[in-house]
């Protein structure tokens, strides 16, 4: 193969002088993605990824299958109040998930279609909440993958608009008060009241009054706080009890505060610490009991549930219900505290269930509410994911949850704390033959000695010979990665190829210790992880380096871009998508800002140090034979800006002196998160097709 004819890209002179360190950035030009010279850039790629890709045996194909595998559809868990549910659902023609609505009578109404809103399919819902008597619904809308929500109210029983929109609602719950007159929520300050290109940020926590000019909203809490602050508010049901959580950025640690209403001053609640200045992540729920319940990880990594009083919710009055596991990291819970069926109070307070999820498989267990007694556990399908375990918050004896696996879609259990028995409520809505696919754990040493796992999906029980490998891995933020219906993976493994996840520290399988094994001074721990689960998959024989692709996205794009300079001997393929890349000048750009807490702050001495010893774009080299490269940038993308992607692909362009193609793929009108069905089928076909074309897996 001979090395493709790259778009002139010309290397400037720029560099930041930081702590007396010279940082060159040759590309800085390719910050601004609107100058005529970016512009022509870019144009130029896509016409050479048009050249280098698009007569690529296969891609129609594979296509096609990932888009049967997709037909399951999805269901949510419900959302109670009352006899009313609320839960989203995808059917196999449908682009988006839509909010579907049914009465107590059994009549089923579709509430939000962001198609039937806008018909491009560039329209996503972003969050939605019913009010506690579930006659009003706010929910949250963006275009074009920006995520820059606007806030909506509208009549649950006709459909027609009570208020909006509120801009600026991004990142927003809402917490209704009884009645709906009125909710608490959050919303940015307006842009010319804040510093230039601080519009992303000074987040405040409000009152309004469902009717009135948002302009004349009272501030709650938020003003003289760091301005990167997200904020979580939520009142109980009775709407006594207001909750606000207040963390900077995306820091594992969080302000908590709790106030009582029941005096009518909604305008100036007078908020009680629960804890402030401290290195955890806690929450609290006031139950109907009366009882305070905090969920955290202060002195549990691995999680714990307590109780306290809401007279004095301080850390000392805290009392253990549900301890902190050997083992298992605590996900969630829900109290079933309804009537027995002979209409008396439950024994024991009634039956608390828990969600756990050990060594990234779940498990749901019974308790006894009142002594926090493990009574016994929930049966599942098999070795998968739990999500959205919910209860009735007005009190019940029923619980809800949602489970997928490698290769069962989306569904949705019912638990019965009368029966004590599980039941199928809800399956996702299509039919789709899936492929058989075998599924193992694997246990493997990092460098430093660490015992990490990965999942490991393959068309045979035991490596047979040396396939054509995606390597998956995230590595950040506490988000684990968990089993999971994936059409793109069992695509994969159906045309013959082996898929692997690899669970690394910097997520949060095994607890919040195991994230901070991961970042800041220790993010190498995560490259570390990430080598040593590839240099297994060659050793067992299930690939080869020549035949292996390592896909990552967002901070996971970070993961591969610092895998191929660090070793690109090791890796056949990369896929990077909507990647951080310079960390120099990382916080400047998208919410970057907000991530500090996670990677460092070129700010700080030390902290660049840290960041430049792995920054992807600033090791690569000059003569090294990188891997084959495709980058996937999304235009609307405002949390992680695609300046990354261009500058990197233009480094690497330059550098390499092998011959293997480094592309960049970029779409319009989508961004970092939701998307339509169409778009996905779309990156998800180029993507593994360049893997399949790059590694030697025939797709037919």
């Amino acid at each position: 193969m001979t090395r493709p004819a790259y778009p002139e890209a010309r290397r400037s002179d720029d560099a930041d002088t930081l702590h007396g360190l010279v940082v060159p950035d040759p590309y800085r030009w390719l910050e601004d993605a609107d100058s005529a010279e970016t512009v022509a850039w870019s144009i130029a790629q896509d016409a050479l990824l048009a050249a280098e890709t698009t007569t690529l045996p296969g891609r129609g194909r594979l296509a096609g299958r990932v888009a049967e595998l997709l037909g399951a559809g999805t269901v949510g868990t419900p959302a109670w109040r009352g006899d009313r549910q609320f839960f989203m659902r995808r059917t196999a023609d449908q682009e988006h998930a839509v909010l579907v609505t049914v009465d107590g009578g059994g009549t089923e109404r579709v509430l939000i279609d962001p198609v039937a809103l806008d018909p491009s399919g560039s329209t996503t819902l972003d969050a939605w909440q019913p009010s506690k008597e579930g006659h009003l619904l706010a929910f949250q809308l963006s275009v074009g993958g920006t995520e820059e929500s606007v806030l909506h109210v509208i009549d649950v029983a006709t459909g027609d608009t009570v208020e909006g929109p509120i801009d600026r609602a991004r990142y927003t719950p809402v917490a209704w008060l009884p009645g709906a007159k009125a909710y608490y929520y959050v919303r940015r300050v307006r842009a010319d009241l804040v510093p230039a290109d601080e519009e992303q940020y000074h987040r405040r926590v409000w009152l309004h009054r469902v009717g009135t000019d948002p302009e004349t909203d009272v501030e709650i809490v938020g003003a003289g706080l760091d301005k990167t602050n997200y904020y979580g508010v939520t009142v109980s049901m009775d709407g006594r009890w207001l909750v606000i959580g207040a963390s900077a950025g995306t820091a594992p640690r969080n302000d908590l505060w709790l106030a009582d209403l029941s005096d009518g001053n909604l305008e100036a609640p007078q908020l009680k610490v629960v804890q402030e200045g401290v290195d955890a992540s806690t929450s609290l729920h006031v139950g109907r009991d009366g009882r305070v319940y905090v969920f955290t990880d202060r002195d549990a990594p691995r999680g714990r549930l307590a109780v306290t009083t809401p007279d004095d919710p301080s850390y000392a009055t805290w009392t253990d219900l549900v301890p902190e596991d050997d083992e298992a990291v605590l996900e969630g819970w829900v109290l079933l505290d309804g009537p027995g069926p002979d209409g008396e109070p439950p024994a024991g307070g009634g039956t608390m269930l828990c969600a756990w999820t050990r060594h990234a498989m779940s498990e749901v267990t019974a308790h006894v509410a009142s002594t926090g007694e493990r009574t016994g556990r929930v049966p599942l399908p098999g070795l998968g994911s739990v999500t959205g375990l919910a209860e009735r918050p007005e009190g019940g004896h029923e619980a809800w949850f949602g489970y997928t696996d490698h290769v069962v879609p989306a569904s949705v259990y019912r638990y019965d704390a009368h029966s004590g028995e599980t039941s199928l409520w809800a399956t996702a809505p299509g039919t789709v033959d899936v492929p058989e696919v075998h599924a193992r754990q694997v246990e493997y040493a990092s460098a430093d000695g660490t015992v990490v796992r990965m999942l490991v999906l393959s068309p045979t029980k035991e490596p047979d010979q040396p396939r054509p490998t995606v390597l998956y891995g995230y590595g950040g933020f506490s988000i684990p990665m968990t089993p999971g219906y994936s059409a793109g993976l069992l695509a994969w493994v159906e045309a013959g190829g082996v898929y692997a996840i690899a669970q690394l520290r910097g997520g949060s399988e095994e607890g919040e210790q195991w994230h901070r094994d991961g970042m800041r001074e220790k993010k190498q721990n995560v490259f570390d992880d990430f080598h040593a689960a590839a240099e297994r998959l060659v050793a067992d024989g299930w690939t080869t380096s020549s035949q292996l692709t390592i896909s990552g996205g967002s901070n996971g794009g970070l993961l591969v871009g610092a895998a191929l300079v660090q070793r690109p001997d090791l890796y056949a393929a990369v896929i990077c998508s909507a990647p951080l890349l310079d960390m120099v000048r990382y916080e400047g750009v998208g919410l970057g800002a907000t991530w500090s807490d996670e990677f460092g702050s070129a700010a700080v001495a030390e902290e660049l140090e840290w960041l430049l010893s792995y920054s992807p774009y600033h090791h690569v080299h000059a003569g090294v034979d990188y891997p084959s490269v495709l980058f996937t940038v999304f235009d609307g993308d405002t949390r992680v800006d695609p300046m990354h992607a261009r500058k990197m692909c233009a480094a690497l362009q330059h550098a390499t002196g092998g011959t293997r193609p480094v592309l960049l793929r970029r779409e319009g009108d989508v961004g970092h998160g939701a998307r339509a069905l169409s778009r996905s089928v779309a990156l998800t076909a180029d993507t593994l097709t360049f893997a399949a074309w790059r590694t030697g897996l025939d797709l037919g």
